[in-house]
């Protein structure tokens, strides 16, 4: 679960991860009363579940309320593209109005788990205020990575080789340890999946400040934090997905046209693979499960043609727990329910397979079942062209 850069900042604040003074504000007027309370220059930011806010236009100094005022007004409400949020952009609803900072140097700094080694790992760089991608890219030389054993958690020494590695010293390099020390027992004790700051900061007098906060969290830990899990924000998640989660579906909007219905993560990255070499591209990930039943699948092919990209369907299930008699009822009476005007091809094998190959061909519907993987790819892609 994500959640917006001033919700991040307030988590961060109980952990003594500092960060500048601000506040977030619904409307313009609520902006321009915030920026009087900070008694000087401010940076009005939008919120949205997204990177690149600055390039796209959802970042203004202000000098006095007034400028405050303008900017606010001008961002609320705007579509914001970004290079995350994809063509479609997102409605700017909140804003948060933030004191200047005398910025001296701009750095960077993140945990994230390293899932090849199932470790979390502390990344920072000096060049703060870049896309981490493109410093990995053309300066691995300015990245710096270091693995923790969750099972003992951060050493001093661990935060010194950190900010060492910053180039930090003396004083500023004892409050920058602290500073990721503190980051880190946040990372850990939130249950967190990445915790971002770009750019983390120092002032012209010293101070370290997070003056950005992207924070993900493990959906599986959520119940152990419910005040987190409160600071959901529906409305910047995509629809369908919003839906599929009120059915347990694992679910996730792609932009390609072929829709995929599939049992099993891995099954469901093969298929998506499929499905390019056969000269096209997903329009989702789902994978329902293996435990899944009629009316799960039935809710999901609903999911799928409320998708108005999709233009074919590929159902790929392999039989074990969801028998494939089960499938096939969950799917036609899904098919006999929505309007569906696309083609679908259906590829079952396991258990009853047989049986539920019975339960279609009998249905008196159109569906095309396929000899396998790649024959199955090869015709919804054929089907998708015609």
């Amino acid at each position: 679960m994500n959640i917006h850069e001033y919700q991040g900042k307030e988590l961060f604040k109980k952990y003594g991860v500092t960060v500048p003074r601000g506040k977030v504000a619904d409307t313009a007027d609520e902006a321009e009363e915030i920026a009087k309370e900070m008694g000087g220059a401010v940076v009005v930011k939008a919120q949205i579940h997204a990177g690149g806010r600055g390039k796209g236009g959802g970042v203004k100094l202000a000098k006095d309320p007034a400028e405050a005022r303008k900017a606010a007004s001008e961002i609320l409400g705007m579509t914001l593209v970004t290079h995350q949020t994809g063509p479609g952009g997102r409605v700017v609803k909140k804003v948060l109005i933030e004191e200047a900072s005398d910025i001296a140097n701009e750095l960077y700094l993140s945990i994230v788990l390293d899932r090849s080694s199932g470790r979390p790992t502390i990344m920072a760089s000096t060049e703060g205020g870049m896309d981490i991608e493109e410093v990995a890219a053309k300066t691995p030389e300015k990245l710096i990575k270091i693995q923790i054993d969750p099972a003992l958690g951060i050493w001093p020494s661990t935060a010194r080789r950190v900010v060492y590695g910053l180039g930090l010293e003396g004083e500023q390099a004892a409050e920058g340890a602290k500073f990721v020390s503190n980051l880190y027992k946040f990372y850990d004790e939130m249950d967190c999946s990445l915790v971002e700051i770009n750019p983390l900061v120092q002032t012209a007098d010293g101070r370290m400040f997070a003056l950005d906060a992207k924070v993900n969290f493990d959906d599986n830990a959520l119940y152990r934090h419910k005040d987190v899990a409160e600071m959901r924000d529906i409305g910047e998640e995509d629809p369908l997905e919003v839906e599929a989660s009120k059915y347990n579906l694992n679910y996730i909007k792609l932009d390609g046209e072929v829709a995929c219905m599939v049992n099993g993560a891995g099954l469901a990255m093969a298929t998506m693979d499929i499905i390019m070499l056969a000269g096209s591209s997903p329009a989702n990930f789902l994978d329902v499960g293996g435990g899944a039943n009629k009316d799960m699948v039935e809710n999901a092919f609903r999911i799928l043609m409320d998708d108005d990209d999709v233009k074919a369907v590929f159902i790929n299930i392999f039989g074990g727990i969801l028998r494939c008699d089960v499938l096939a009822e969950g799917v036609v009476e899904a098919v006999k329910t929505v309007n569906v005007n696309v083609p679908i091809v259906i590829r079952m094998e396991g258990t009853n397979v047989e049986k539920g190959r019975d339960i279609l061909e009998n249905s008196g519907l159109d569906f095309t079942v396929g000899n396998g993987m790649a024959d199955s790819a090869e015709k919804v892609v054929a089907a998708l062209k015609r």
